[in-house]
Parts: C-alpha cells; structure tokens; sequence
C-alpha cells in the first residue's frame, strides 16, 4: 500500500498516532491473528507464517506496536497488548473503514486537526 512517506515519516519520527494502521498494512494484519489468539505469544516466524508479513517488517512492526502499547514481549514471544487501548484502537480502525466504504475517501488530516485541537 503507498503512502505518503513524508507524511508517514514524520508521524513516526514523532509519535504521533499512526493513521496508516488499515485493513491489509502489515500493522493491521499481526494484531488481527494477535487478538484472535490473546492467551498466547508468537515468534517472529511463526507470525510470519501465520500473516505472510515478511519476515524483514515483522520484527520491525512488531517495535513499533510495541511501542504504542499494543502488543506485550517477553523474549523471544509476542502477544497482544492488555489493556483497552487495543480493543479501543481496533475498533476506531474498523470504524473508520465503514465510514469510508459508506461515505467515501476521509481527509485523515482533517481527523488529525480536529484531534489535536480537542
């Protein structure tokens, strides 16, 4: 999926909430098999080979969940996150890909402003 990587780059760069978590990214795809199975941890492979995520982003997505507290690892395994910033999350996600299919294409800047500015 493209992306606008200066965009992307800096929402990363400053943590700020990474919109581009949607249906198919590899983000969306891990913590999708994750919830499915929230009493267990995973190795990096065996998510890979559960998502088809290559092996290269797993490790990298898996940081970046990680550090927005949505995944929990205990080396070598990983796990959804605990608290209800996942359940909260997910469904925003899912929320928001409704919206879309029903209403069209979102400004997500626009949601970012209107965010910020709460």
């Amino acid at each position: 999926m493209a992306v606008e990587f200066e965009e992307y780059q800096e929402s990363s760069d400053n943590g700020e909430f990474d919109w581009t978590l949607q249906e198919g990214s590899n983000s969306h795809k891990i913590l999708a098999f994750l919830a499915k199975n929230p009493d267990q941890g995973f190795t990096p492979k065996e998510i890979h080979d559960a998502t088809g995520v290559t092996r290269g982003s797993v490790g990298k997505t898996l940081q970046r969940l990680e550090e927005r507290q949505l995944v929990r690892h205990a080396e070598p395994y990983w796990a959804i996150g605990e608290d209800d910033r996942v359940g909260t999350y997910l469904s925003m996600v899912s929320s928001l890909e409704t919206i879309s299919q029903r209403e069209g294409t979102e400004d997500y800047d626009e949601w970012r402003n209107a965010a910020n500015s709460a």
